[in-house]
């Protein structure tokens, strides 16, 4: 005999975000969650009875943000290279061989233990779906494990053996390791593979050999592409048919536009723009466009070390020239259609019927007072599959 999931009613809702062009925004509204799907949403004056009820006192309510692109399975530290790039060195892609070497030397429960804690931190500031990455092994043997270990706890994974060509290795060699006996290595925990096609790690020709043979194996894929400046990484991306580019900080009038022509979405990456000192993405150039975009924290040891969403929402509506309800848009559905999750049953980053119940509670009235009070933890309570995932802040 099965038995049937608890139901929590979540009432007293003074905004709720739905992320659902269908749904937009409702007021004074209710949400029931039963077991890890969204149940019903509506009006509170018609919402059904419920095991559990929580009363959120007027407060705003939005899908749980997802973090479409983070480097989550490493070690050590690069604090050294941060102050040297504030003082005015600039952002070179060789910093990563710092952190393989640290991630390398860790033991898989140390790298184990270091997730959680970063995702437990995400949680806490209202991120409910994370996609990860390896990329900090680089040998088949630490790619293999941190895939396996992502695979444990993240929901999604990405193979990124192409993160960089390791000391004293020979690049086409490199390449043909990638696209080979690591690639069959980690195929079995990840649903992802990505490549970062820039100055200083891949080119367009190498790029497009590991996008191949990623595709034939049947999975998905990604591209890091025009972080440093113009080049073929949105192309390769829209050419192969991949889910999203990621950072597209420098963009040429032909790139926007094969953007705003397909179905890849232009992953934007705020947090790390500004840490390497790079101009931020051009949001608004995209959107008006016709572009999907999405925003994402990047979340790694070297260019981007935050794990909250809300930092970079807050930065695209007072830096990106988007509106508040473009960015969480952005931040919630976008970041789902970027890893394919936002349609069917237990779609993330939208809040209707049938979707998973990943639920954002802010100790604010409106979702305005994420750019409205920047830097201000507003995170009241988190929902994630229906579960809640950190203590409710308690009144002040």
């Amino acid at each position: 005999m099965t038995t049937a999931a608890r139901s929590t009613l979540l009432t007293g809702i003074g905004e709720l975000t739905t992320s659902d062009p269908a749904l937009g925004t409702l007021h004074d509204a209710a949400l029931v969650l039963e077991g890890a799907r969204v149940a019903w949403l509506g009006d509170a004056g018609a919402a059904p009875a419920a095991d559990d009820v929580v009363d959120v006192d007027g407060r705003a309510v939005l899908p749980g943000w997802v973090d479409s692109h983070t480097h989550l399975v490493f070690a050590g530290d690069r604090t050294e290279e941060f102050e040297a790039r504030m003082a005015g060195k600039p952002y070179e892609a060789g910093g990563i061989a710092v952190t393989v070497e640290a991630t390398r030397g860790a033991s898989d429960a140390a790298l184990r233990a270091n997730l959680a804690r970063h995702l437990a931190e995400a949680y806490a500031q209202g991120t409910t779906c994370v996609e990860t990455k390896t990329g900090y092994g680089l040998s088949t043997v630490d790619e293999e494990r941190s895939a396996r270990i992502a695979a444990e706890l993240a929901d999604e994974v990405t193979y990124l053996g192409a993160h960089l060509v390791p000391p004293g290795h020979d690049p086409n060699s490199y390449v043909d390791l990638v696209r080979g006996e690591m690639l069959d290595a980690v195929t079995p925990y990840v649903g992802w593979a990505d490549v970062f096609c820039e100055r200083g790690a891949f080119d367009e020709h190498d790029s497009a050999k590991v996008l191949r043979a990623a595709g034939q194996q049947g999975l998905g894929l990604r591209v890091h592409g025009n972080q440093l400046g113009e080049g073929p990484g949105v192309r390769l991306a829209v050419e192969h048919g991949a889910a999203s580019v990621d950072h597209c900080t420098y963009l040429s009038d032909a790139d926007v536009d094969a953007l705003a022509g397909s179905d890849t979405v232009a992953t934007l990456l705020p947090a790390c723009d500004l840490s390497t000192r790079q101009p931020l993405a051009p949001a608004r150039r995209l959107l008006d466009a016709g572009a999907t975009i999405a925003l994402a924290s990047n979340a790694n040891p070297g260019s981007s070390y935050t794990t909250s969403m809300a930092f970079c929402v807050t930065t695209a509506v007072l830096q990106m020239g988007l509106s508040v309800t473009e960015a969480v848009h952005a931040a919630t559905a976008g970041g789902a259609r970027a890893l394919r999750r936002d349609t069917g049953d237990g779609a993330v980053g939208t809040l209707r019927v049938g979707a998973r119940a990943d639920v954002h509670v802010l100790d604010a009235p409106s979702a305005t007072h994420l750019a409205y009070r920047p830097g201000v933890p507003l995170t009241w309570a988190v929902w994630r599959r229906g579960e809640e995932v950190s203590p409710r802040r308690r009144p002040t």
